[in-house]
């Protein structure tokens, strides 16, 4: 018997389009390649960015895991984080202040960007964007101290490849791994205010998506997760 052509739009499969997926292995990839039950009523935006933040956790992962091999495998003696990131204040030498208060505005940050997330879909734009630049700038902040930090330590002797107070390997491990979440943060505030220089425009407004202000605070609470590990292996361990 001869086969007819098939028509525009039908499927060369032996399933129906309306019908229930294969079971099994071939149903899942089916699935997949078809789109209709893993990125079903996903916004393409938003599954890029969670692409994204997995491979930069991955990216993370390498980074900390070399850390605690470092750290566990190394006769030399490592450096006190109480001592190395202590501060003078009015005589008093007190460990860990500086770290403290990064660690609190980071987080807080992440309260700042929830509300907006909030009241963008309440289609609320000043108070979205007032919410935003306002995380935009307690990044900022975090930056300026991790800033003050690092001269700080510049100051004392530790370098890349030395320092003064033990282990050499604590120079590279803290400028490499501090230094690649102080240029995510950077950019976060960048990227957040855009978002809100485009709230206010009513960029949004005239699409009725806000959809951008949820994907920018996925990232930034992404980088304010990562911050939460890198605090507690750095300094606390």
């Amino acid at each position: 018997m001869a086969s007819h052509p098939l028509a525009p739009g039908e499927s060369s499969s032996s399933n129906p389009p309306d019908s229930p997926p294969a079971p099994g292995w071939q149903g899942i990839a089916s699935d997949w390649a078809s789109d209709r039950e893993v990125f079903k009523q996903v916004p393409w935006g938003k599954a890029m960015m969670w692409i994204f933040l997995l491979s930069d956790t991955f990216i993370f992962t390498c980074f900390l895991t070399g850390y605690m091999s470092v750290r566990m495998t190394i006769t030399t003696a490592w450096p006190n984080p109480s001592e190395v990131f202590a501060l003078t204040i009015a005589g008093q030498e007190i460990p860990l202040i500086l770290i403290a208060i990064m660690t609190f505005v980071l987080i807080s940050s992440s309260g700042t960007m929830a509300m907006a997330v909030n009241f963008a879909y309440r289609r609320n734009r000043a108070k979205t964007a007032a919410l935003m630049l306002a995380t935009a700038a307690l990044g900022v902040t975090f930056v300026g101290m991790q800033a003050f930090e690092w001269s700080k330590l510049i100051a004392e002797g530790v370098r890349p490849w030395g320092n003064p107070m033990g282990a050499a390997q604590f120079g590279a491990s803290f400028f490499m791994i501090t230094g690649f979440h102080g240029l995510h943060v950077s950019i976060g505030a960048l990227y957040l205010s855009i978002v809100a220089l485009k709230v206010l425009r009513g960029d949004y407004e005239r699409s009725g998506n806000y959809q951008n202000v949820e994907i920018a605070g996925l990232y930034w609470h992404f980088v304010d997760l990562v911050w939460v590990f890198i605090f507690a292996f750095f300094y606390l361990w």
